[in-house]
């Protein structure tokens, strides 16, 4: 619309409401103050009669140039310009815009990793200063006490009583102990008479269909081997002693690792939970035993370094008390402790046994220990008088292994020349399994908790059912060792037999059992 006085296209537009003629309201405003009337209709006319016209402020009038085709085309390529130069500005913003992003999460990943490695320094600090709290000799005033410094490391050894020919001076077993023990063993002991197998063992059937269920690398690839396994059955948890110097604790059911411990400079021998008491116990080539305790953190500490023997300690027991355990070692002896203090109760030395313990186990009553050699004899202990009360001999090599069964009188041994059972109420060797050639050893034994099964690991792994003295004890699955190193050092079984969990010279975990639709079939 233009202008009725100039005939341009207003740039602020206003109308009368007398004539409804559009005008620029500059050009009216000028007539109506000379003149007072409407410029065409000649009629009285005010300012109060003009109304604004309200247009967009973002879109300008187009000038007469737009009337013309070269005219549109030259305000055509302007506003193209414009378009361009705007376009250009957005990417400029945009660019530094992504380059301050990238900086802010460079600066980010960079604070995380700071702060990881901090982290880790930190808890390093808190282990060092914590073995460092351990092993700081403790005043006279507290050695009088008779703490776990007695027996904990050269330092509280320069402290100790020193009897006859230069040797320790121990507490001894007092007669609260063996009261202990004589109760713990009494009420076992009843209640194995009423022991009944459980229904939630897994029959023989299930265990001949069993194969590998997984596999896993627990231990460091330039120091491969597993050497020992325990399993905490209430909690499904398997630890594994490693030749890296490292004990593994391993969630079966989650496929996690838990905890690594570090802190031994040699090869884990031996490990053992001590289920009711978040305690784990930990024997190596090192010559010492540690005590490590589970921390509200669910990490584990170690609570006591223990330094009483001089040679190797081969084996780690704990009593069925779940207070004391007893370790064995290549310098001939075996010790007994208290768990709580990590005090050596005693140290029982066989003169006649020159060349040291390769294992040890309680029997499930507690009142007995059995012991094996390196010279292949096999030694029953009376733990409360500590005095060898049998022998049996028969074996080849070390005996590595020992298992006594839950009936109570049945007893496994394992050495070069294979497996042994013996009846404990009548001190002999019923029955023998020659398994493997003369160059093959047999690692390890284990009964399983209810005392139904054998567990044979050596080339392969052997599953055997139990019979009696004079019944058969057949074999109703063999495994295959599947390391490739032709050596399974261990093997425990799980709850109710359930699963097998199996360590070799490499690193690996191996878990044997039903696969999963076998077992909900079997459930």
């Amino acid at each position: 619309m233009n202008c009725s006085i100039s005939g341009e296209v207003p740039e602020e537009p206003v109308v009368s409401i007398k004539s409804g003629l559009l005008y620029e309201k500059r050009l009216i405003e000028r007539h109506i103050s000379d003149y007072g009337k409407c410029p065409v209709t000649g009629e009285e006319l005010t300012m109060d009669d003009v109304v604004p016209v309200k247009t967009g402020k973002i879109v300008k009038p187009r000038s007469l140039t737009a009337a013309s085709i070269p005219g549109m085309l030259g305000m055509f390529q302007n506003e193209w310009d414009a378009l361009m130069l705007s376009n250009f500005a957005l990417e400029q913003q945009l660019h530094t815009a992504r380059q301050e992003l990238s900086h802010a999460l460079y600066q980010h990943d960079a604070a995380c990793r700071v702060i990881a490695r901090l982290k880790k320094e930190r808890d390093e600090a808190r282990s060092l200063l914590a073995q460092a709290e351990r092993q700081v000799p403790l005043p006279a005033s507290a050695a009088t006490a008779n703490v776990s410094a007695l027996s904990n490391g050269k330092r509280g050894a320069e402290s100790e009583d020193v009897g006859p020919g230069g040797k320790r001076m121990r507490p001894g077993v007092s007669d609260s102990i063996i009261a202990e023990l004589t109760e713990c063993n009494a009420a076992l002991s009843q209640q194995r008479k009423k022991r009944q197998i459980p229904s939630t063992l897994a029959p023989i059937d299930a265990l001949e269909r069993y194969t590998q269920l997984s596999s896993h690398p627990l231990h460091k690839t330039n120091k491969p081997g597993i050497t020992s396994i325990d399993i905490n059955l209430s909690k499904d948890i398997v630890a594994t002693g490693g030749v890296d110097s490292n004990a593994v604790l391993f969630n079966r059911t989650s496929g996690e690792i838990l905890s690594t411990l570090s802190g031994h400079s040699k090869k884990v021998t031996s490990v053992k939970f001590v289920a009711p008491n978040d305690v784990f116990l930990s024997g190596s080539a090192d010559k010492t035993v540690r005590i490590w305790q589970r921390s509200e953190e669910g990490n584990y500490d170690c609570r006591h370094i223990l330094k009483d023997h001089t040679a190797e300690v081969q084996a780690v027991t704990v009593h069925a008390t779940n207070n004391y355990f007893v370790t064995a070692s290549l310098d001939t002896t075996w010790c007994f402790y208290d768990l709580s203090s990590g005090l050596c109760l005693t140290q029982v030395e066989d003169p006649s046994n020159s060349m040291g313990y390769a294992s040890a186990a309680f029997h499930p009553d507690g009142l007995i220990l059995g012991t094996g050699t390196t010279g292949a004899t096999v030694r029953i202990w009376d733990v409360k008088s500590r005095g060898n009360v049998a022998n049996f001999d028969g074996h080849t090599g070390a005996v590595t292994a020992i298992s006594f069964s839950e009936n109570g009188y049945f007893l496994a041994t394992a050495a070069h020349d294979g497996v042994k059972l013996w009846d404990l109420r009548k001190l002999k060797n019923f029955r023998s399994f020659e398994l493997y050639d003369q160059d093959t050893p047999t690692n390890s034994v284990d009964f399983d908790h209810s005392g139904s099964y054998l567990a044979i690991a050596g080339s392969d792994i052997r599953v055997y059912q139990v019979g009696s003295v004079k019944a058969e004890w057949n074999c109703i699955k063999t495994l295959p060792d599947l390391s490739g190193t032709g050596r399974a050092t261990s093997v425990k079984f799980g709850l109710d037999a359930k699963y097998l969990a199996v360590g070799s010279m490499d690193r690996n975990l191996r878990i044997f059992g039903l696969p999963e639709d076998d077992a909900s079939t079997e459930s």
